[in-house]
C-alpha cells in the first residue's frame, strides 16, 4: 500500500485537506503525487505551518513523517543521509554518539529534516554554520509529475550539475515534495561559554552588535532580547571552542563590551517569540536599531544581532504595511510567522521582489498545473 490513509486530519491555513496521507516510502510519496489529480501540499511534523501563506486549494495533505529512516553516517567525512520524515533532535541524538552534529538549531519541537528544509528554519549558530543553504548538500525529491529527482550528492565538494538543494531550500513543498536529506556535519564543541550585557536601547544594541562585528571575536552566535520597541533588553555572545579558546575569547568580550559577565545562555536564548502575530524580520545587519525603532509599541522578540535576521511578536492590530515601508530602506522584510487568522499570499510576504518573474518562470518548469502547495509562495505562486 502507498500510503496511509486516515491519517490525522489537520488544516493548513485554515484549509481543510480532502485526505491527508502519509506514505512510509519515497516511492509512496511518488505514488501520492502521480495519482492525485489535484492539489497535494507536502508538511513535515506541522511545527512551521504559518511560515507560508495559506494554500489556495488541499486535497491532499501529504504528511512526510513516515520516512523515518537515517539511511547513512559516514563520521570520517563528516556527511550523513536522513529521509525527510526524521526528526531534527532524533538525528543529532545519533550524530552525537560518534562526537558530531549537524549545526541547525531552529527550536520548534520535533521539527523534521525535511520540514527544515522547505521552511529554510535556522537558529542562533546561523552565523557561524550558516543556514540550510549551506550544510544542505544533497537532496531527492519527487516533483509534480511523481518522477524523483537527485540533487547534490555524499560529500562535501561537489561540482557535478546544478545545486538544486538551494532551490528547494524555503519552498514550502512548491517545487517538489523533499524526501531525504544529505548533511555536511560539524565536531560537536568540546566546550560552550556565554557573555551576557544588558543594553538600553535599540542604539546600544546596535552599538555592541557593531563592535562585536567588527573585533577578532569569533562567537558561534550572537543574540539580543529587546523589549517594547526595542529598548531594553539583553545582548548574549555564545562561544564554543576548545576550553582554553571559550574562556580567552569570553574574557576578551567582556572587556570589549563593558558591564558584560560570563554566564549561562538565559532560558529565552535560541527561542522565537510567542504571540497572535508574529514576524520574521530581513535587513541589513548594521541597521538593526532602526529595524527595532521601526516596531509599534508593545513589540518585543529576539534578534541574531550579526546577521541581519530577528523574530518580534506585535500587537494583532500592527499595521504591517507601516512596518514593511519603514523597514523597506535598510532592504527590509516582513514576513509573517503567526497570525490570529489565516493570511493570504499577499498579507503573508508583503510586496513582491524584482526577481518575481523569474520565481514564476521557475514555478512553471517544476510545476506547470500549479499542483504543489498552491498559493502559498511569494505572490500566491
Amino acid at each position: 500500500m502507498a500510503a496511509v490513509r486516515g491519517a490525522s486530519r489537520g488544516a493548513v491555513g485554515g484549509v481543510v485537506p480532502a485526505e491527508v496521507m502519509a506514505p512510509s516510502t519515497a516511492d509512496g510519496v511518488a505514488e501520492v503525487v502521480r495519482s492525485t489529480g489535484g492539489s497535494v501540499v507536502p508538511v513535515g511534523a506541522g511545527t512551521k505551518t504559518g511560515w507560508a501563506a495559506r494554500p489556495s486549494s488541499c486535497d491532499v495533505l501529504l504528511r512526510t513523517t513516515g520516512l523515518d529512516r537515517i539511511v547513512e553516517h559516514v563520521p570520517g567525512d563528516l556527511v550523513a543521509v536522513a529521509e525527510a520524515g526524521v526528526p531534527l533532535d532524533a538525528f543529532q541524538r545519533r550524530l552525537a554518539e560518534h562526537g558530531q552534529m549537524l549545526a541547525l538549531d531552529p527550536p520548534e519541537e520535533g521539527a523534521t529534516l525535511g520540514g527544515i528544509v522547505g521552511a529554510n528554519a535556522s537558529g542562533p549558530r546561523r552565523l557561524r554554520y550558516g543556514t540550510v543553504r549551506d550544510l544542505l548538500i544533497g537532496v531527492t525529491v519527487v516533483l509534480a509529475d511523481g518522477t524523483t529527482a537527485r540533487s547534490g550528492g555524499k560529500v562535501v565538494k561537489n561540482v557535478a550539475g546544478y545545486d538544486l538543494g538551494k532551490l528547494y531550500t524555503g519552498a514550502h513543498g512548491g517545487l517538489g515534495v523533499v524526501v531525504s536529506t544529505a548533511w555536511r556535519l560539524h565536531p560537536l564543541p568540546k566546550a560552550a561559554g556565554a557573555v551576557v550585557v544588558p543594553v538600553a536601547d535599540a542604539r546600544a544594541a546596535g552599538r555592541l552588535a557593531a563592535l562585536v562585528a567588527r573585533s577578532t571575536l569569533t562567537p558561534a552566535a550572537v543574540e539580543l532580547r529587546f523589549g517594547d520597541g526595542g529598548g531594553g533588553g539583553e545582548l548574549v555572545l555564545l562561544f564554543e571552542s576548545i576550553e582554553a579558546s571559550v574562556r580567552a575569547q569570553s574574557a576578551t568580550a567582556v572587556a570589549l563590551l563593558g558591564g558584560a559577565e560570563a554566564a549561562s545562555p538565559p532560558a529565552w536564548f535560541g527561542r522565537r517569540p510567542a504571540g497572535p502575530l508574529v514576524l520574521r524580520l530581513a535587513y541589513a545587519p548594521a541597521a538593526l536599531p532602526h529595524v527595532l525603532a521601526a516596531l509599534p509599541d508593545g513589540a518585543s522578540g529576539t534578534a541574531s544581532a550579526c546577521t541581519g535576521v530577528a523574530y518580534a511578536a506585535v500587537p494583532r492590530d500592527t499595521d504591517l504595511g507601516a512596518v514593511r515601508a519603514a523597514i523597506a530602506p535598510y532592504d527590509g522584510s516582513a514576513v509573517v510567522l503567526a497570525a490570529p487568522e489565516p493570511l493570504d499570499a499577499a498579507e503573508h510576504w508583503g510586496p513582491v521582489a524584482d526577481s518575481f518573474g523569474l520565481m514564476t518562470r521557475v514555478k512553471d518548469q517544476f510545476d506547470p498545473a500549479r499542483r504543489l502547495s498552491p498559493g502559498r509562495l511569494l505572490g500566491g505562486l
